[in-house]
Order: structure tokens, then C-alpha cells, then sequence
């Protein structure tokens, strides 16, 4: 590596090697801003801020032997990555349905290679006096919870990044690689394709001395006990999760393909979900899963399926590093499978059902062991990693990510940030993406599926709101304190 390059995370180096014809690794988002603003007004505040990310100026260089880099772009132009999109035809459409089909197109275009792995699209004016600003970041740049810090540090107000400091040390990245799941990785990807009495041995095997464990009494993971105990821990969360049975089989699971469509709402108020998950003794994030898992039953039993008694998976992101440490970008977070029980009718025993299950989950290594599959997905040649990224695809219908944004709407070039919403990209085979964001004061519940897949997500969207609005009934109808009752 030259002066100018810098390794790249074997986990970013994992999402960089993800992208697929059906599934390009691109999270993708968009801003309603009022009164619109002027490109020239866009390009002078990412020049001024974003590019004091120097993530943001710099290209991928990906060599087999030598793995990816990241490169300063010596001919980096800003006009490149943030462009004009011309006002958009109406052809008889709302202009939200016009802008849904403009981000699915783009969607499914991928980012020049050459350059760094952004962009920004501006439609100045939609005609009623606002503009819309697209944006689209590939994932080995960082995760959701990154860009998050990243498009705040834009707004007006926005607080710059710290000034990294080099150093000769591994990333944390790195760290817990060398430290924890290295030693684990081949035990991990064996036991995979275990089944019964194998995976038992393979666990075995981890707890004994025949499995070397490099950390010492000094490292930072404690005594050799801990490490065993922990690898137990770990090596079975992987055995059950591949162990798994797959999902129940519905029109939403198959082979996507190129093309996708996205849908959105924000009509929920956030006070309005906080008073159902007080009253019924959940958290906002199990009222917001019930309500998407009964709008994917509703939405299924409407195209004539009969959902009763099915569940599906949701491939759930949890973050794996302290909020205030987003701003170093890269990718720290790890994955467990959700089940939606998209076949329970009755709201309040699915929310009952959706809390229940995200308890067992509290504890489980399955995040960790996830971003472990990640690190090691990195270092393997490209077929060998989708194979076994492919272990997700398999047992997941969707990858579900809730994200929590400002409580106060932002302002952005001395204009009102109205709306914001985002698409988390799918990997592997799966064909639908849900998207769960608070921002002030509303809910944005955002869907990308495969058009072939799922060509109407405005149908699902349009279940979501009356999902919780049953809730909301159930919850006035409860006792309330004082009533003689």
C-alpha cells in the first residue's frame, strides 16, 4: 500500500464483495427538503462538510492477492457525485409515486467503480416548492448507524467529525476479529454444514484443548474459562442458527431479480406508538415489528394466501459499537434472525408473540458471531463468499433494520429536512428490505422488495397504519387508572 491507501476492514471488505445482479449493496435515501434548494448550495455544503470524511474521496481497489484498499481518487470531481436530476414527469402520476419509481431505478444502477462509492441526485423542484435529495452510499463505506452521524454532521448546526489520528494498531474491527472469532472461524464455517451429532462434536471440540485460543489471562477478552465459555456460546448460536428450519414457504420468498419498487408512509405519530407500548407492556421496536408482520399477513391473505399458523424471518441488524464512535464509519454491527408471526391474527397476541421473541434474543451471540462470518466472508474469493452468505438467503424472507432519527426535524442549507427516508439493501437471494426510522415525531416505515417478488410494496405500506390502528383501539378499550372498573 502506498502513502495515499489504506487497508480495508475485512467486514467492509465483505460488503464490497456482496453485490450482486439482484442485490447491489447500496444503502439508499432520500430527503424532502422545504423551501427546495439550489445544486450549487448542495455542492458547497458537501464540500465544506462530507469531504471531511476522507472515506468520501476515496475509491476501492480490490486485488485478489492483496485485498481491498481504499484509495484517494486523484480525480476526484464533486460534479461527478452531486448531480442534477431533471424535474420529473408526472405521466398522469402523484409526484410521490413518480419519485418511487425514479429511486427504484436507481436502486438497481450501480456506482462507478472508478470513484469513490457515492452519490448525491437533486431534484430541485417538485413542483410545490420542495426539493428531493437522493443519496446513495455503498456499504463498505458504513453502516446505517454511521450514515446516520454522517448526515447529521451536514445539517445546519452539524457537528465535524473528530480529527483521526493515525495509528499503527488494528481497527476495532480487526481487533475483535484477532481476538475472538479468528481462532473460531474454522470450528464456525464447519459447523455450518454439521447436522445432529456433528454439530454437538463441534461444540465440544471448541470447549476442548484441542481448539487453540490465543487469548491470554492479559487479553482483553479475560481468562482462557471466559474464552471457552464464550466460544461455546458462539459456536452454538451458529449450530442452531443453521440448524434452523427454513422459512414457511410464501410469494415474497424465491430468486429475485434486477428491478426493484419501493413504497413508503409516515402518517403514524411517534406519541401515538408510545402510548399503545405503555399501555400493552412492549417497546416501541416490538409495536412497530407486529404491526409490519401483520401488514405482511394482511397483504398475502388479500393475493389469496391463506398466512395462518406461518412465520417468516427477518435478518435483524444489531448495532455492535458505542453511538458516539459512529462517526469512524465502516461497518460494526452483527445480524440475528427475527420471526414474524405473520400468521397470528389477533394484534395483540402477535405483539405479545414479536416480545417474546425478541427477549430470547437479548444475550445471544448470534450478532457477534454474524459479524464473525462477515470477517471471514472477506477474506474468501467471491463465489465461495456468497455460498456462504447464502446461509442467510436460506433461512430469512427479509433483512428488517429500525433505526432511531432526530426528535426535531433538521434543517439543511437554511431549509426544513421534511421527510427522510431510507432503504436498507438485501443480500444473497432475499428480495425484500423493510426500513423502520423515527424522525420528528413520525414513523417512516419503508419497503423495497423484487418486482417480480412483490411488484405492489404500496399494498403492504397501505396495511400498516390499520395494523396499529387496531392496537391503538385495543388499547382504549383496556382499563384506565381510576376508572371504578
Amino acid at each position: 500500500m502506498g502513502p495515499s491507501s489504506e487497508r480495508m476492514s475485512k467486514v467492509d471488505t465483505a460488503w464490497l464483495r456482496m453485490d450482486t445482479e439482484a442485490n447491489l449493496m447500496m444503502i439508499v435515501g432520500v430527503w424532502s427538503i422545504r423551501p427546495g434548494i439550489t445544486l450549487a448550495a448542495l455542492r458547497e455544503r458537501v464540500a465544506e462538510r462530507l469531504l471531511q470524511y476522507p472515506r468520501f474521496r476515496q475509491k476501492v481497489v480490490d486485488d485478489a492477492l492483496m485485498g481491498a484498499q481504499w484509495v484517494a481518487d486523484k480525480d476526484f470531481d464533486i460534479a461527478r457525485h452531486v448531480v442534477a436530476e431533471l424535474p420529473l414527469p408526472l405521466r398522469g402520476q402523484s409526484r410521490d409515486e413518480v419519485l418511487r419509481e425514479r429511486v427504484a431505478e436507481l436502486c438497481s444502477e450501480p456506482l462507478d467503480p472508478a470513484h469513490p462509492l457515492w452519490q448525491f441526485q437533486l431534484i430541485e423542484n417538485m413542483g410545490d416548492g420542495s426539493s428531493a435529495l437522493i443519496c446513495r452510499v455503498h456499504h463498505c463505506i458504513a453502516d446505517g448507524i454511521a450514515l446516520i452521524a454522517v448526515m447529521l454532521s451536514i445539517t445546519d448546526g452539524g457537528k465535524a467529525p473528530p480529527q483521526r489520528v493515525a495509528k499503527d494498531e488494528p481497527s476495532e474491527t480487526d481487533w475483535q476479529l484477532d481476538a475472538f472469532l479468528r481462532p473460531m472461524s474454522n470450528l464456525t464455517v464447519k459447523a455450518i454444514g454439521l447436522t445432529g451429532k456433528g454439530v454437538a462434536k463441534g461444540m465440544d471440540m471448541a470447549m476442548s484443548a484441542t481448539t487453540p485460543m490465543t487469548a491470554t489471562m492479559d487479553s482483553p477478552l479475560g481468562s482462557p474459562l471466559e474464552m471457552a465459555r464464550m466460544g461455546y456460546q458462539a459456536v452454538s448460536d451458529v449450530a442452531a442458527f443453521a440448524l434452523m428450519p427454513d422459512d414457511s414457504p410464501t410469494r415474497l420468498k424465491g430468486k429475485p431479480g434486477a428491478k426493484k419498487t419501493v413504497a413508503w408512509d409516515d402518517s403514524l405519530a411517534l406519541d401515538d406508538v408510545k402510548a399503545v407500548g405503555k399501555a400493552l407492556g412492549a417497546s416501541i421496536n416490538d409495536v412497530l415489528l407486529a404491526c409490519a408482520a401483520g401488514a405482511i399477513g394482511r397483504y398475502l391473505a388479500d393475493k389469496g394466501d391463506d398466512p395462518a399458523g406461518k412465520e417468516i424471518r427477518a435478518m435483524v441488524p444489531v448495532n455492535l459499537r458505542p453511538l458516539e464512535q459512529a462517526w469512524q464509519l465502516g461497518n460494526r454491527f452483527g445480524l440475528v434472525p427475527l420471526v414474524l408471526p405473520i400468521g397470528i391474527a389477533n394484534p395483540v397476541e402477535r405483539l405479545f408473540a414479536v416480545r417474546a421473541r425478541m427477549s430470547e434474543l437479548k444475550g445471544s451471540f448470534q450478532p457477534v458471531m454474524a459479524f464473525g462470518l462477515l470477517a471471514v466472508a472477506g477474506l474468501l474469493i467471491k463465489p465461495v463468499q456468497h455460498a456462504m452468505l447464502n446461509l442467510f438467503a436460506k433461512k430469512a424472507t427479509a433483512v428488517m433494520t429500525n433505526v432511531p432519527g432526530p426528535a426535531e426535524a433538521l434543517k439543511f442549507c437554511g431549509s426544513t429536512v421534511e421527510k427522510v427516508m431510507f432503504w436498507v439493501p438485501q443480500s444473497g437471494d432475499i428480495g425484500m428490505g423493510v426500513s423502520l426510522l423515527t424522525y420528528a415525531g413520525r414513523v417512516q416505515f419503508g419497503l423495497i422488495t423484487d418486482a417480480v417478488l412483490c411488484p405492489d410494496p404500496e399494498a403492504i405500506i397501505a396495511n400498516f397504519a390499520p395494523e396499529f390502528e387496531k392496537l391503538l383501539l385495543l388499547s382504549l378499550m383496556m382499563p384506565w387508572p381510576g376508572d371504578a372498573a
